[in-house]
């Protein structure tokens, strides 16, 4: 059931992206014309976005601006200049769910109609950007954060990343 429930919301976003190249999630519309994916950032909203959790990525195939919390050495990570930099100090991976299940197919493009980039969920525009969720003092009012959630703190204006045991946050 829960398959059919992520297929339904997968050509769901698939068949809104190619007429409009905006997603608003939990919410009926995007902020503004240069927006590619907004969240319902209610200001009671206590939820982020979880990055992929995965270890020893090749580099070669990968592009700048990719975003992952890396087991290997429980760091939240972004790729950019063709080198890994750390966002976080090392956490904790003990909560992180092992994914067993085969990967097929190249994920859902938001933005253009194709991407050469290799990624669940890839935001391909030239004129628009995403929206991160925004929590108020995510590491007060967050009470089970995920390993690799991120987020926008509202009340300090930072970006917000949990490493699995501490927030990390960044002007």
């Amino acid at each position: 059931m829960k398959n059919i429930k992520n297929i339904s919301i997968a050509v769901a976003l698939i068949i809104f992206n190619s007429f409009f190249a905006q997603v608003a999630i939990d919410k009926q519309s995007v902020d503004g014309n240069s927006t590619v994916l907004d969240f319902n950032n209610v200001s009671s909203n206590t939820k982020g976005l979880i990055l992929p959790a995965t270890s020893g990525l090749s580099t070669g195939a990968l592009v700048n601006g990719t975003f992952i919390f890396d087991v290997s050495d429980k760091k939240v990570k972004v790729y950019e200049n063709d080198g890994w930099k750390d966002l976080s100090d090392a956490g904790n991976s003990n909560a992180v769910l092992v994914n067993n299940s085969a990967e097929s197919g190249k994920g859902v493009v938001i933005g253009a109609s194709s991407s050469s980039a290799d990624g669940v969920l890839v935001l391909e525009a030239q004129d628009k950007a995403m929206i991160l969720p925004k929590v108020t003092i995510p590491h007060i009012n967050v009470k089970n954060p995920y390993p690799g959630m991120i987020c926008y703190d509202t009340a300090s204006k930072t970006l917000a990343i949990f490493d699995g045991s501490v927030w990390n946050y960044w002007k």
